[in-house]
């Protein structure tokens, strides 16, 4: 006998739909799966065997061949179990074939048969959004964030055969109306001084520009990094539920409801290249860079990140997506999201004038670390030194983050309204139209760039701070000098010679 039932496997963070067919035929007993299927698939032969006799169902000894048919990547997965049973239970002639017309099934076996929730069951739930949807009871949660037209739960493998036979009713599923969430923020009232960085976390977040702090230990830096999701506008429902798809896909617990709160990731030093831009070898699974889209991507003590792993940064914050090559295929992640670093401007940490107990060939084996092209990739740089005493003493609070959220959303609401993208990703050929320059402010980044000071790349930049500077005090015409010259001193130099940032 033949039965055909339908899943979804995961290619990277996105779940593609699958045909999942059933063969029990005469010959040598055996079970063979075909159709590339990973390791994890390959191992579902003793998972749903066991599955099935605890759940008192007979092992047909007859040639059993599983083909997965439908994406043309490798495929698999633990979540395949429940299709792989069904399909066995179909074809031995267990279940009708008309009792699962128009289901799909998406869960892990275990041994005992009970059903288990799989990591990314909100995207594969998504690919096969318009069948009815069976998972595993303790998934529910999960699976309504793909918001199904039909979701069913069982808890076993046993109550899924009496409730397809008919002998019990589908169990009662509580209402999932997705529930809107906002995650808690530190306030940007808690940081006192530093006027500069704190006019730089603002324009930051007005125009999705990447931000570099280079300051001594105590300066900030990253107080203030973690301040920056508390003035970036509330993601959209579409932005929050890539977000929840992109969790789901890497396994991390996911939130009850949908949370519009950027997401914040703050990776350790120590991590791998594919840990950060994403990959494997038999499951290519989304990185750090993804799973800060749509959010802030921090990277403290960016001096201490293996150089191959900061350059491999480069490429997707130019084109928001990550591609990864892998012999069996290649996919693309979202990558889109505001990359903020944070280093000291020595190995010792630096502190005060003269303080610097670095050698020049140690401060250049540091800064190597950091390429000219990464660098340039900054639209913000800036220098941090701690605050003074008066400041950190001051009983007196800065602007809240609320407040400088409004500014924020209107410049968004702006760039969005006249060009149609924040004002980082203006491209180079609307510049002269939404980002014109005075006949002065044209002449002071004409002698940056005579001087070598500034790059093509750097010109660029610089014109769309420029303007995000210029929106948020509300001059939406030609940029004048000021804004270009807020947008210079913002956008501090390296120096090769004697490894500093000036």
């Amino acid at each position: 006998m033949y039965a055909a039932i339908e899943s979804a496997t995961l290619i990277g963070t996105t779940g593609v739909a699958i045909t999942v067919e059933a063969h029990v035929g005469n010959g040598l007993p055996g079970f063979t799966v075909v159709g590339l299927p990973d390791e994890g698939c390959r191992e579902s032969r003793d998972r749903v065997r066991a599955a099935m006799l605890s759940s008192g169902f007979d092992w047909p000894n007859k040639r059993i061949t599983i083909n997965l048919a439908g994406a043309g990547e490798r495929r698999g997965g633990a979540g395949l179990d429940l299709a792989i049973a069904v399909g066995v239970l179909v074809a031995n002639e267990v279940l009708a074939p008309e009792f699962v017309q128009g289901m799909s099934f998406i869960a892990e076996l275990g041994l005992d048969g009970s059903l288990r929730p799989t990591p990314g069951t909100a995207p594969l739930v998504a690919a096969v959004r318009d069948t009815v949807a069976v998972v595993a009871h303790s998934a529910v949660s999960e699976a309504s964030l793909a918001r199904p037209e039909k979701l069913r739960a069982v808890r076993s493998l046993a109550e899924l055969v009496q409730v397809l036979n008919g002998e019990e009713s589908w169990p009662h599923l509580d209402d999932h109306d997705v529930p809107v969430e906002h995650d808690v923020v530190p306030d940007l009232a808690d940081v006192r001084g530093q006027a500069s960085a704190r006019l730089a976390l603002e324009v930051a977040a007005a125009g999705m520009h990447h931000l570099l702090m280079v300051g001594p230990p105590g300066a900030g830096k990253s107080m203030l990094a973690r301040r920056l999701p508390g003035i970036l506008p509330r993601l959209t429902e579409d932005e929050a539920f890539a977000c929840a798809m992109v969790r789901s896909a890497a396994g991390m617990p996911l939130h009850a409801g949908v949370v519009t709160s950027p997401p914040f990731r703050s990776p350790h030093h120590s991590m791998s290249m594919a840990a950060m831009v994403g990959g494997g070898s038999a499951h290519i699974r989304p990185g750090e860079l993804t799973l800060a889209n749509n959010g802030v991507l921090f990277l403290d003590e960016m001096g201490e990140f293996a150089p191959t792993v900061l350059d491999a940064l480069r490429q997707p914050l130019e084109e928001g997506v990550v591609h990864i090559a892998r012999a069996q295929g290649s996919i693309s992640m979202p990558a889109r999201s505001l990359l903020v670093a944070a280093t000291n401007p020595c190995p010792c940490g630096g502190g005060g004038p003269g303080t610097c107990g670095c050698q020049l060939p140690i401060k250049q084996r540091y800064f190597r670390r950091f390429s000219g092209p990464l660098l340039d990739r900054f639209d913000l740089r800036i220098n941090l030194a701690r605050p003074s005493t008066a400041e950190l003493t001051s009983s007196e609070h800065g602007e809240c983050s609320a407040v400088v959220a409004e500014r924020v959303q209107k410049v968004r609401d702006l760039s969005l309204r006249r060009q149609g993208c924040v004002n980082s990703a203006i491209p180079a050929d609307m510049l002269d139209e939404v980002a014109s320059l005075s006949e002065d402010a044209m002449g002071v980044l004409r002698t940056r760039l005579d001087s070598g000071r500034l790059s093509g790349r750097g010109y660029h930049r610089v014109r769309r701070v420029a303007r995000t500077l210029a929106d948020l005090h509300g001059e939406t015409g030609v940029i004048i000098t000021q804004w270009v010259e807020v947008a210079l001193s913002l956008r501090v130099s390296f120096n090769a010679a004697d490894g500093t940032f000036r």
